[in-house]
């Protein structure tokens, strides 16, 4: 996917359309501690696991998973404005398998 250096895009910061530079970030891992975690469910008393927890005690259904893994990750690109120099992050990254600034 080809994606130009620079774009003019809304500045949530300056409350205008700059100029930003496009750069490309590695998309990190979800922490154990974030919201939505397996590990904070648990504290709380919501995934699965032993006990008398109800349906939650009972193991994972395995049947019914999805197959395999994905071949792409999701883009994370950091736009830079250009004026005021701060930072912000794309809403929702698009699956590509190499991404390419021209």
């Amino acid at each position: 996917m080809k994606i130009p250096k620079t774009t003019k895009r809304y500045c949530p910061y300056c409350r205008k359309h700059t100029e930003h530079k496009v750069s490309q970030t590695k998309r990190k891992n979800p922490s154990s501690l974030k919201k939505g975690s397996k590990y904070r469910a648990k504290k709380r008393g919501l995934a699965r696991g032993t006990g008398s927890r109800g349906r939650y005690s009972k193991p994972a259904i395995s049947k019914f998973k999805m197959t395999g893994k994905k071949t792409t990750k999701k883009t994370d690109l950091r736009y830079q404005c250009m004026e005021c120099k701060k930072i912000h992050t794309q809403r929702q990254g698009v699956r590509t398998k190499r991404v390419e600034f021209v």
